[in-house]
Order: C-alpha cells, then sequence, then structure tokens
C-alpha cells in the first residue's frame, strides 16, 4: 500500500477507497492485526533535517497517526519517546524499531494514561533518557461507539475524559517544567470537535474541549516562547476503527468525506512535522484540519 509521497498524484486515487472487509478487532485494536494494513510512511517518507537534534514524547505512539508521526519526526533528526498500554506492546516494538532504523534515540514506556502518576512518570523518562524534552505530542485516544446516551456508562465517560483531554493537562504540566524557548506542544483533535457524530458522544465532547485547550494553551504559553498548536483528522485508517466501530461500519469507513476514502497515517505525519519545526513560528493556538475536503 506505500506510496511515493513525492510524485504529483491525483489525492482521489493516491490510496485505495474504501476496500477494507467487515473485520472487529478486541480493544485496543493491533495494527499488525488490521486488513489492509495502514500506511504510516515507512516505505515512502523522507525527512530533511527539520526537526535535527531535538527531543520528542509522542503519548499513544503505538501505531496509527502516533506511528506515523514518530517515524517522521525520527527521519527529520529527532529523537522519539512513545507510550503505549501494555497489551500494545508488540505494535510499539515495531514503531522503536523504525525510530532507531533512521539513527535516532528511541524509548517505548507501557502503562495507561488515565493514572495522573505516568503523565507525569513519561515525561521524567524522557527528560532522562534524551536529555531534555522539546516537543510534546498529546495524541492518546479512547472511543467506543454507541447508539445512545444510556449505553454510554459513567466508568466509560470518565475513562474517555482521563484519557483524551485531562491526560493531556497533566502530561503538558508536567513537561512545561522542562521546556524552552522555542519547544512545542501539538495536540491531535479531531473533525468531531466540529462535526459530532451522535454515536461518539462522549469522543467528540473531548475532541472540542481539546480545542478549546489548544486556543487557550497557546495565548498562555507563547509569551514564553513555547508554541501550542492542534491538528484535527478526518477518518484515518487506525486500530481505533475496527476495535471500536460496528464492523458494517468499518467497511465502508472513509467514504463519507468528500475525498471519499480515509486517509492513511502517512498523510497526517507532515501537519505535526510542519507545527513541530521552526516554519511553523508564527503560528500558535491555531488547530490544522486534515479533512479530505469535508468543511469544518
Amino acid at each position: 500500500m506505500a506510496q511515493d509521497q513525492t510524485t504529483k498524484q491525483d489525492p482521489t486515487t493516491q490510496f485505495p477507497q474504501p476496500e477494507q472487509p467487515e473485520q472487529q478487532l478486541e480493544h485496543p485494536g493491533l495494527e499488525s492485526d488490521m486488513t489492509p494494513k495502514p500506511d504510516y510512511g515507512e516505505d515512502s517518507y523522507r525527512g530533511s533535517g527539520r526537526l535535527e537534534g531535538r527531543k520528542a514524547l509522542i503519548t499513544g505512539g503505538d501505531s496509527g497517526i502516533g506511528r506515523a508521526v514518530a517515524l517522521a519526526f525520527a527521519r527529520e533528526g529527532a529523537d522519539v519517546v512513545i507510550t503505549h498500554l501494555p497489551e500494545e506492546e508488540s505494535d510499539a516494538t515495531q514503531t522503536l524499531a523504525v525510530v532507531k532504523d533512521a539513527g535516532r534515540k528511541g524509548l517505548a514506556l507501557a502503562g495507561d494514561l488515565t493514572d495522573a502518576s505516568f503523565c507525569t512518570e513519561i515525561v521524567e523518562r524522557t527528560v532522562a533518557e534524551l536529555g531534555g524534552i522539546d516537543i510534546l505530542v498529546n495524541n492518546v485516544a479512547f472511543q467506543m461507539s454507541h447508539e445512545g446516551l444510556d449505553d454510554l456508562s459513567d466508568e466509560e465517560i470518565v475513562r474517555t475524559f482521563n484519557t483524551n483531554i485531562i491526560s493531556f493537562f497533566r502530561t503538558t504540566k508536567a513537561a512545561l517544567k522542562h521546556m524552552e524557548p522555542g519547544s512545542a506542544i501539538i495536540n491531535t483533535a479531531s473533525e468531531q470537535a466540529f462535526q459530532p457524530s451522535p454515536n461518539l458522544l462522549a469522543y467528540a465532547a473531548t475532541k472540542g474541549a481539546i480545542v478549546n485547550f489548544t486556543k487557550n494553551l497557546g495565548q498562555l504559553l507563547i509569551e514564553q516562547g513555547i508554541r501550542v498548536n492542534g491538528v484535527a483528522p478526518g477518518p484515518v485508517w487506525t486500530p481505533l476503527i475496527p476495535a471500536t466501530m460496528p464492523p458494517d461500519k468499518v467497511a465502508s469507513f472513509g467514504e463519507q468525506a468528500p475525498i471519499k476514502r480515509a486517509a492513511q497515517p502517512v498523510e497526517l505525519s507532515p501537519a505535526y512535522v510542519f507545527l513541530a519545526s521552526q516554519e511553523s513560528s508564527y503560528i500558535a493556538g491555531e488547530t490544522i484540519k486534515v479533512l479530505g475536503g469535508t468543511p469544518a
């Protein structure tokens, strides 16, 4: 499925339109179990030194968008620490391998970011292993699909908010103690922040909170020379989809976008590289929308 990112191509046909078979993975889902496998840029992403010498922490970096960002950051010259759930170790090992293949330091930390102490621990481990932290990507996410509000348990609502937004507060607060001017924080939002789907009620609410968090924090921290921005993806072919959506929805996933297909993770990583690099030095508090033509 890998595509050449340097050749001019029609974006509607550059990657396959929905062709994924109906499938259901046990949550949280492994990239190695998906059919077809996502393209995260292993055979196509070419770095140009835009993040040379930087030190990055990416939460939820074992698969999907997080893996694509880890690969891109490494090939741009950054050392990378990723976090993952213990049951995602096999995916994290593969991500770590591509970071090291790029000649950069890499570390994978297993744990649950709903645990406040783990949010602090990952920052301290990053600083200890890499010698600092210049880039924080708050990317971890939890979602489940439900027909109505009555199907949402209190436990799941709390887990969704603790994972998707409260961990962003905690991890960012810990990282700021070590960040110097020129550092960057990037938060993963979603098109759900702007056009929420009723079946993703809790998830969509957290994504709206992330956009607001990004705008507010961007204003607070720019005076310290630290830029905060976000990326809002549309439909992206990641393990989260077959692990949380009904099989029939998985088969047609992405066709709702004007581009008529889901994004591949490799199509998201350049936005993160741009926001992490000095190329975006005058951008703060913004959220780049990568929605395949969907107006938001």
